[in-house]
This record gives C-alpha cells, sequence and structure tokens, in this order.
C-alpha cells in the first residue's frame, strides 16, 4: 500500500536506519524470522516520542494505483482489508485515510507518549496474516475462492496460499512461485483489470 517501511522511517529518526533496513531485507527475504527481526527492530526504538508516529503520516507516500484500486473493488460489491508486519498506530491513519474497511497491524507499546522498544499483543506473523484473510472472508461472508491477496515477501507465502487469487507485486524472490500473478511495475492499478472489477 505504501512506498516505504514504516519501521525504517521510524529508524531514521534515532540515526538506525541502515541497521533496521539490513533486518528488514532479511527476514522480507525469508532469510532471518520475521518475529525475531521485528523485535529486534522495534527494540532500537526504545525511547522515541510516539508522537512521530503522526507526523510520518506526511512522510508516506501511497502506491500509485492504491485508490483507484480501493474505488474499484468497493465499487464492485468487494471490500478491502491490510494485514500489515507493521504497526497500528500508523495503518489505522492510512486506513482513514484510504477508506479501508479493516485492518491489523503490530500494536507498538507506548508509556508517557514514549515507544518502550516492545509489541503489546499478537505478532502479526505469516500465520496470524493468513488466519486473518480467512476470519474476514468468514465473517463478511465471502467464500475463499472470491479472495484475492497481496503481498511482496516470506511473510506473506501463508497468505497468498490461503487466498482464491495470489498477487506477488514486485516480489522478493521468494514469493514468486506462490503467486497466480507478479506485477513488477510501480503501480496497483493493473489488478483493476485483471479481476475484471465491475460496479455492483
Amino acid at each position: 500500500m505504501i512506498e516505504q517501511e514504516v519501521i525504517e522511517l521510524l529508524a531514521e529518526r534515532v540515526g538506525l536506519r541502515d541497521q533496521v533496513k539490513i533486518l528488514t531485507d532479511q527476514a522480507m527475504a525469508g532469510e532471518i524470522d520475521f518475529r525475531e527481526a521485528l523485535l529486534k527492530r522495534v527494540g532500537l526504538l526504545e525511547g522515541l516520542n510516539a508522537k512521530v508516529l503522526e507526523e510520518l503520516l506526511a512522510e508516506i507516500r501511497i502506491t500509485h494505483g492504491v485508490p483507484e484500486l480501493i474505488s474499484a473493488v468497493h465499487n464492485s460489491g468487494g471490500l478491502v482489508g491490510a494485514i500489515s508486519g507493521g504497526f497500528s498506530q500508523v495503518l489505522e491513519l492510512l486506513s482513514a485515510k484510504l477508506n479501508l474497511d479493516f485492518f491489523k497491524a503490530n500494536n507498538l507499546e507506548i508509556e508517557n507518549d514514549v515507544i518502550t522498544g516492545k509489541i503489546i499483543g499478537e505478532i502479526v506473523d505469516a500465520e496470524v496474516k493468513a488466519r486473518t484473510l480467512l476470519r474476514w472472508a468468514g465473517e463478511y461472508g465471502f467464500d475463499l475462492s472470491s479472495t484475492v491477496a497481496v503481498g511482496d515477501g516470506a511473510n506473506d507465502i501463508q497468505m497468498l496460499k490461503a487466498s482464491g487469487f495470489a498477487v506477488a507485486f514486485r516480489p522478493k524472490e521468494v514469493l514468486r512461485d506462490h503467486a497466480d500473478l507478479i506485477i513488477e511495475g510501480d503501480s496497483l492499478e493493473p489488478l483493476i483489470s485483471v479481476l475484471e472489477l465491475r460496479p455492483s
């Protein structure tokens, strides 16, 4: 949905972006465990003022074609959700901006307006992403065959395998074999015509 990794933007505030990016890239490529990498990266944010989470919204660039795709899905009677290994404090703001129907992400622990370097509750890993897709489909009455999952890294493999139609968007090599469609360009707009979305 967005062009940047939020955790890297946060790490830049504490001068550790390069260190965090290495861990991010390794996790997305499936070279290291996602949960382990996430906890290490979040730990580096300890002491950061939580106000920066809202400030980031001005820096985040929405991926080209995302608003158009969301609108097309809605016009066709569908729903759109985001399941992210990022943070709920940022995704909640993006969700309102993009008119998402639902979302799930990791919840940063914040005490006295300061990021503690810990995650509260369930970590959104590959298994949770797949399980959330299945749960949403059931809750909103969609057959799994009519679900579409879009991902780009190793953490998305299980979600793509669970979906009715799996899309790998500018993917890491590890994801390619699990996709029904691979989009290499900079926009998700081509997915609208692939799915033949029509107004309901």
